[in-house]
């Protein structure tokens, strides 16, 4: 390959790159740490800088900057505030990846919307290879254990992430319902509508309430806004799939309407788990009471969730299945995003994170609504809206953690790309991210 061709390849190809590894299977045992997508996404970042010197280009602009650098103010607080100096760098430098250094990253990398539908299908792609091996998982008995029988669907995440690949199926259906609402070729988005379609059963066998909850709510928002006369279409034809799924075919009938009704039964007999989650919420909420400036540091969960807990939280929730033999996987940190911020960062890690993601929100959805009116891009729109408004749903059932959020990183890099970049108007949008030496020789 000539040196003329490498300079024409997309700068996302390596971004696409961390997306492809998260279709490997994570080793036996696994404990969620680092894995191979998150090694290469700091070769991204190092990718992304050195193309920065070469280009001699201002990294970002001062809008981008004070957004994706919000969040450093509350993690370097919280940092200081650390049990020891190791938590604190490693608890820094795992936010300062997902939230501020690889979504710079993707923000720069991608030069137009061609590069942004490229990682939407890749989003895509990844997400129906895990849902066809949750699918193979259900129907051969090889899943995770769920009630007894090792039938929940995880695909090559395993049992010690059984978030993993209902997180994975979720962005790829959102992504999907985005294309699919789009403006582009009549083809593209009947592909697309027929991903997201297929996409719903992983989803409903993965028995995740919280991001059954999380895509219900991001599809119902992106049909909203791309015309009410296209939601009431769509909606009817998906309520007809999943009247045809469920109730034609009987696709876990039982157990999904168990499944279902459980995610009301807050005081009314409630589970095991939801009583775990309900617990270790009121013991970061007592946390931040302590410490309401700054909490009690970052990675201070686990060491502080005892002293605040009451007797009715379990030692741990039991893990068996897809490849592994039964452990009890210790409960270190309290599945809601916003309370794990609140009770490690306190109120400034939180005002500033979240301060930071709303920003993105209002930025995104101007940048949705001038698109709607007038030219290209709705599909690019509908994804990145759709991206954060899952990500900050799921939040309130769900933190960080395991192989699969080194993704949440690259959805944030999609989100700023089009709430910085993308959603300005149509000439900023096609315009290179990162212009290629040889047009400053041309223009000189």
């Amino acid at each position: 390959m000539t040196l003329h061709r490498i300079h024409q390849l997309p700068p996302v190809l390596p971004v696409m790159g961390v997306i492809a590894l998260l279709a490997l299977p994570i080793g036996p045992g696994g404990e969620g740490g680092a894995g191979p997508a998150d090694a290469l996404s700091a070769l991204v970042v190092l990718y992304c800088a050195i193309r920065l010197v070469r280009d001699r280009r201002r990294p970002l602009s001062r809008t981008a900057a004070v957004l994706l650098g919000l969040p450093v103010i509350g993690l370097a607080v919280a940092a200081m505030g650390a049990s020891s100096p190791g938590a604190g760098l490693t608890g820094m430098g795992r936010y300062l990846q997902i939230f501020v250094l690889v979504p710079a990253a993707v923000l720069l990398l991608i030069r137009d919307r061609g590069d942004f539908r490229l990682l939407a299908w890749s989003f895509v792609g990844l997400a129906l290879w895990q849902g066809a091996l949750g699918v193979h998982q259900y129907a051969t008995g090889t899943g995770a254990s769920y009630q007894g029988e090792e039938i929940r669907a995880v695909g090559t995440f395993g049992a010690q992430d059984v978030m993993g690949m209902a997180t994975v199926v979720s962005f790829g259906l959102v992504c999907a319902v985005g294309l699919a609402l789009g403006r582009t070729a009549v083809r593209e988005r009947a592909v697309a509508a027929a991903c997201a379609l297929a996409l719903l059963l992983p989803l409903a066998l993965s028995f995740s309430r919280g991001a059954w909850i999380a895509t219900a709510v991001t599809c119902m928002v992106q049909l909203v806004l791309a015309g009410m006369r296209r939601a009431l279409k769509v909606g009817a034809v998906v309520a007809a799939a999943a009247v045809v799924l469920v109730g034609g075919f009987g696709v876990g009938t039982a157990m999904l309407q168990e499944r279902i009704s459980s995610i009301t039964q807050v005081t009314d007999a409630p589970d095991q788990s939801v009583t775990d989650r309900y617990t270790m919420w009121a013991s970061a909420v007592g946390m931040w009471r302590e410490h309401p400036l700054a909490g009690v540091g970052l990675k201070g969960f686990p060491e502080h969730r005892d002293t605040h807990a009451s007797l009715a939280l379990s030692a741990g929730s039991d893990t068996e299945g897809a490849g592994t033999a039964y452990r009890k996987q210790p409960l270190l940190s309290p599945h809601n995003m916003y309370l794990l911020i609140l009770a490690e960062q306190g109120l400034i890690g939180l005002l500033a994170l979240a301060g930071s993601w709303l920003a993105l929100l209002v930025c995104g959805l101007r940048g949705l609504f001038r698109v709607r009116r007038e030219g290209p891009g709705l599909d690019c729109a509908l994804v990145a809206c759709g991206l954060l408004v899952w990500q900050l749903t799921d939040f309130a059932y769900a933190d960080i953690g395991g192989p699969s959020t080194v993704l949440t990183a690259v959805c944030f890099g999609l989100v700023a790309w089009w709430a910085l970049a993308g959603g300005v108007g149509e000439a900023v949008a096609e315009r290179p991210a990162l212009e290629p030496a040889a047009e400053k020789v041309a223009a000189r």
